[in-house]
């Protein structure tokens, strides 16, 4: 996770040829994350699980849902959704899965994801009901908060579905010392992709994924050049 430049987000409640994931796992992309905001299952998730795994790319496990936690991953995420405004997804879900699951847990393949969510139209937005108008300085305050007040390994911009504002970026950027920022959301080809590169440490390509593959691949080695 320390090396990853370039990651497939891939939905377990969207559909996806096997040409298109075949394309996706031999592309170099550094890794795929499986993960989504609803209708995530068990089910869907090990399935999806079992066709990556026909492939070498390594995969990791976002959890967003305590009941689709599936074994075998290489990576899990655990986001911590820092602007939510709904306590259900700062700890209290966490406690949960840790009443669940705490004893199994892996802890070397697990990451703490700081999660701050700037689309206040996604679907995420509204399930964590997060407060998601920030300015420069908040950004800055939330990335201060997740690197040096929770020593967090990952400070995640998330714009889920929107190209976001790349000053936000360079924000973050300028203050973070050793979380690696994550950037998802809105990249819709190779010069949005290189563009948050340039102040990002991992770009997350999502949503074009289903729109337009030629376009997705692209952003392989415009982020790894």
């Amino acid at each position: 996770m320390e090396k990853w430049r370039h990651v497939f987000k891939l939905d377990p409640d969207k559909e996806i040829g096997e040409e298109a994931l075949e394309g996706l796992c031999e592309s170099r992309t550094d890794a795929i994350i499986v993960g989504g905001t609803t209708n995530v299952t068990f089910d869907n998730t090990i399935d999806l699980l079992a066709r990556i795994r026909r492939h070498a790319v390594p995969c990791a496990l976002e959890v967003s849902n305590v009941d689709a936690i599936v074994p075998g991953f290489d990576v899990y995420f655990i986001p911590l959704v820092l602007n939510a405004q709904n306590p259900e997804w700062i700890l209290n879900a966490h406690v949960k899965g840790l009443e669940e699951h705490g004893p199994f847990i892996n802890w070397k393949d697990v990451y703490v994801e700081g999660y701050v969510v700037c689309n206040e139209n996604s679907s995420v937005a509204r399930l964590t009901e997060s407060r998601a108008d920030l300015d420069e300085d908040k950004i800055k305050a939330y990335a201060r908060l997740a690197d040096q007040m929770l020593k967090l390994p990952i400070f995640y911009i998330e714009y889920s579905g929107i190209y976001g504002d790349v000053r936000k970026v360079q924000a973050a950027h300028k203050v973070i010392h050793n979380s690696r920022i994550f950037y998802g959301g809105g990249i819709s080809g190779p010069e949005q992709a290189a563009e948050m590169a340039e102040w990002a440490d991992t770009i997350i390509v999502g949503n074009i994924v289903y729109e337009d593959i030629e376009q997705a691949l692209a952003t392989v080695s415009a982020v790894k050049k």
